[in-house]
């Protein structure tokens, strides 16, 4: 399974949604602008995540997007659903699976796809939104230049 661009920069935008809550409504010109992405593609996805119940959008003058939920409400399982659709790394193991395989009964590759979906499930489910912004906000404090390379990776794997 290989997350697209779609649930990479989904989480990005999600995040920075969150940092400029207090902002009210957020265009999504402004998070385009910060984030180097195009408007369009953002929207794409807001559109998405908008129909999953996890922003909200307000129109007019004023409007834009805001989160619909807490950031420690949302988790990235959320998102990357609403995205990406299942986290499976082989459609047969889904239950509601429209590719229903006749070698089920005797798939002995089976077990690995199961624990490897539940895995990542796992995993995806426990890191929020908020867990984010505390990663990004620690990373931001930091000098860049004066962290070594594994000290970053630590900090990263902390949230993980």
């Amino acid at each position: 399974m290989k997350i697209s661009t779609k649930g990479r920069y989904g989480l990005e935008a999600l995040v920075d949604l969150a940092m400029h809550a207090s902002e009210g409504p957020v265009s999504i010109n402004r998070i385009a602008a910060r984030l180097s992405l195009s408007e369009t593609y953002i929207l794409q996805i807001f559109l998405k995540l908008r129909r999953a119940g996890i922003i909200d959008s307000t129109r007019g003058v004023n409007g834009g997007y805001a989160l619909a939920l807490p950031p420690e409400s949302i988790n990235v399982l959320m998102v990357l659903k609403a995205l990406e659709g299942p986290l499976t790394p082989v459609d047969c193991i889904l239950p509601e699976s429209k590719l229903p395989c006749d070698r089920i009964e005797n798939c002995t590759t089976r077990p690995l796809w199961e624990e490897m979906y539940n895995l990542l499930s796992e995993i995806a489910e426990n890191i929020t939104v908020q867990a984010l912004m505390n990663c990004t906000e620690e990373l931001a404090r930091q000098d860049a230049d004066s962290q070594p390379s594994d000290q970053k990776n630590e900090l990263i794997e902390y949230f993980l």
